[in-house]
């Protein structure tokens, strides 16, 4: 999952952006309005954190520029601006959820998922496509009812996978899942992590679209 962080405070960035990272999310970490709305109009994050309190642009002046830009990436407005009339602007402006500064890191993670299984029509911390089942919450794998072991990028990639049972993923999209923009990785970093699941599930449970992408079947063997 690609999250883009957009926060100039250095030393709650880079807190966030680790604890994010830990999560085995990629992350984008910007500093700055301009920027974070050029980047929302490329469309390639799953979820946003907006700061807004931001240098050039003012981040309700970036989301709801953004929403008219008919950009539909879930966005978590961060803020220190408490009040009633501070978060109806928020969500009026196109948040599909607000957190008050100073807050947890939990928190913050629960929200994620939880605004996560909203955009994406889950009503539980549970995907199951055939013979494979995963546990959003616990971040558990099932094969064939058995525990399969995987790492947590292992985990990100099957999650990406399975919720798009059937449809093809392109590579750009699951290489910025996986390792956000700004990280660079060797052209055969996500073939490797393809082969590890391969490996611990079987062959045909993920196919080669080649010159495309990869695709896990609605009915998995």
């Amino acid at each position: 999952m690609h999250i883009i962080l957009v926060e100039d405070d250095l030393q709650l960035g880079e807190a966030i952006r680790q604890a994010l990272e830990r999560l085995s999310y990629a992350v984008t970490w910007l500093r700055d309005g301009r920027e974070a709305l050029a980047a929302m109009r490329d469309q390639t994050a799953d979820l946003v954190l907006l700061d807004l309190g931001l240098p050039t642009k003012d981040g309700l002046d970036v989301l709801a520029e953004a929403r008219r830009s008919q950009v539909n990436t879930p966005v978590i407005v961060m803020t220190a601006r408490d009040g009633l009339e501070a978060r109806v602007r928020g969500l009026d402006a196109g948040a599909d959820d607000y957190l008050v500064k100073p807050f947890h890191l939990e928190e913050l993670s629960a929200r994620i998922r939880s605004l996560t299984r909203r955009a994406q029509g889950l009503a539980a911390n549970r995907i199951d496509v055939g013979v494979i089942s995963l546990d959003i919450g616990t971040c558990e794998a099932e094969y064939r009812g058995k525990r399969v072991e995987l790492t947590r990028r292992e985990f990100s990639l099957l999650r990406i996978l399975m919720e798009r049972a059937g449809r093809i993923v392109r590579r750009e999209h699951l290489e910025n899942s996986l390792y956000g923009l700004d990280n660079a990785v060797g052209s055969s970093a996500l073939e490797v992590q393809i082969h590890a699941l391969r490996r611990k599930l079987s062959f045909d449970a993920i196919r080669t679209i080649r010159g495309v992408g990869y695709m896990i079947p609605r009915d998995p063997t």
